[in-house]
């Protein structure tokens, strides 16, 4: 019998043992990954690569992904068991190749992590008009789990891991106009409902995916120092929020607070690994634990990042799901074959 997330019946948290400074090395502890086959878009660079590490130090083979292969050639020196290839999120041709490249080696896939994003950019389009952090954080991880899905089905216990944000609470998906072309684009609303889409497209794809053993989760990783996430984000926003002072430099009582990148890459790990999660999925997790719903309860803070927690019911609504699984599958052009 199948299980659901839909309106959130699922998020609770399930007291694993773990929390906010909980690192990925303590997450995966005991945990033996040897002969697994891991895909880690973007995981070269940030809690990416502290998740490729992680995963191939429990013994995984791990095919990081980057667009920029120089960079991450020089990122993965001397890590073993990993394999480097090109592919853009952005170019929707350039996952079809590197798709069918995989199958061909009719290898099993026992892990994607969808850990690639971009956050807070200026408004930029893809050849086909659509929004960049639409296409890069949600449309693109879509065409890639659709077209790995054999090799996720021959693995017969998979994982799909979303690396989703609190973000998701910034905006809605905007079923009307999600590429912003009849409304005035606004970086955060973008931003908000691409990690949105992340959260339902998880919801849905873990109950399509039951059948084949195949099981789906989100993530927010918590608000990491050291990463080049946001190398593009105007600081005028960071101003508003209250993280940064009026010289735009990071206040050091919110520095304090955040986590480090091996903090950063935990909730990934443990989605991906726990045995915790056998039985449970389509949830969005945080701190190393299934997230609660946040039904206006939770005082946010952004210059208090331990309070940004919880997942909005909009993130996790059935009619919300099953809209956004149609109208990605229209404006992809092909249709999931979850069968």
């Amino acid at each position: 019998m199948t299980q659901n997330n839909y309106q959130g019946v699922l998020q609770q948290p399930i007291g694993s043992g773990f929390n906010a400074t909980s690192t990925s090395s303590e997450v995966i502890k005991g945990i033996d990954l040897t002969g697994k086959i891991a895909i880690v878009t973007g995981g070269h660079t940030g809690i990416g690569l502290e998740t490729t590490k992680t995963l191939v130090g429990a013994g995984a083979t791990v095919i990081v992904i980057a667009r920029d292969v120089e960079k991450a050639k020089k990122n993965l020196e001397n890590i073993q068991n990993v394999e480097l290839e090109a592919m853009d999120l952005m170019d929707s041709a350039s996952i079809d190749r590197f798709c069918t490249q995989f199958l061909a080696s009719q290898r099993p896939l026992h892990l994607l992590i969808n850990n690639a994003g971009i956050m807070w950019v200026p408004l930029r389009r893809d050849v086909r008009g659509y929004e960049s952090q639409l296409v890069t954080n949600y449309l693109g991880q879509f065409q890639l789990t659709a077209r790995l899905w054999p090799a996720l089905k021959k693995a017969n216990g998979a994982r799909v891991i979303n690396v989703s944000s609190f973000g998701h609470q910034m905006a809605p998906f905007h079923f009307e106009d999600p590429n912003f072309k009849h409304r005035e684009y606004q970086t955060l609303e973008g931003y908000g409902q691409s990690k949105t889409a992340a959260n339902l497209f998880a919801v849905e794809l873990d109950l399509r995916g039951q059948p084949f053993n195949i099981r789906a989760y989100s993530l927010h990783p918590g608000s990491v120092i050291g990463t080049d996430l946001g190398r593009e984000e105007p600081i005028e926003l960071f101003k508003q929020l209250g993280t940064h002072d009026a010289n735009g430099d990071l206040k050091p009582e919110v520095a304090a607070t955040l986590k480090t990148i091996p903090q950063g890459a935990a909730t990934t790990i443990w989605c991906a690994t726990s045995p915790a999660l056998n039985n449970i999925g389509g949830v969005y997790c945080e701190n190393a634990d299934i997230a609660e719903l946040d039904m206006g309860n939770i005082n946010h803070q952004y210059d208090q990042p331990e309070t940004l927690r919880g997942v909005k019911p909009y993130s996790v609504d059935r009619d919300n799901a099953l809209r956004l699984w149609d109208l990605s599958e229209t404006l992809l052009g092909f249709q999931f074959l979850a069968d």
